[in-house]
């Protein structure tokens, strides 16, 4: 195995570990964000973050979006929610 040269894409440069090095330093600054504030580390949440964020069914966020109750983006199959109309969505129902 010592006779084997790297070719040129398999060599790491410097420059390469600083990228990643921020790359992980943004996402760990965002899961902390998200565990101590509560709030998720991004603007648009998918379906299943809302299920898990919410504590909700499938069937349930269908029919907030049926009713028209939780506004959403579609792009291709995929929806997206903006985590501020989840946020004003429980303000409004909120009870006293």
């Amino acid at each position: 195995m010592s006779g084997i040269v790297p070719t040129r894409d398999q060599i790491v440069t410097q420059s390469d570990l600083v990228v990643l090095k921020e790359d992980m330093l943004q996402e760990f600054k965002r899961i902390v964000k998200e565990c101590f504030s509560g709030q998720p580390g991004k603007k648009w949440l998918k379906s299943a973050e809302v299920k898990k964020l919410l504590g909700i069914s499938h069937g349930f966020l269908q029919s907030l979006r049926d009713s028209g109750v939780l506004p959403f983006t579609k792009i291709g199959g995929s929806i997206y929610y903006d985590y501020e109309d989840i946020t004003f969505m429980m303000s409004a129902n909120k009870s006293a």
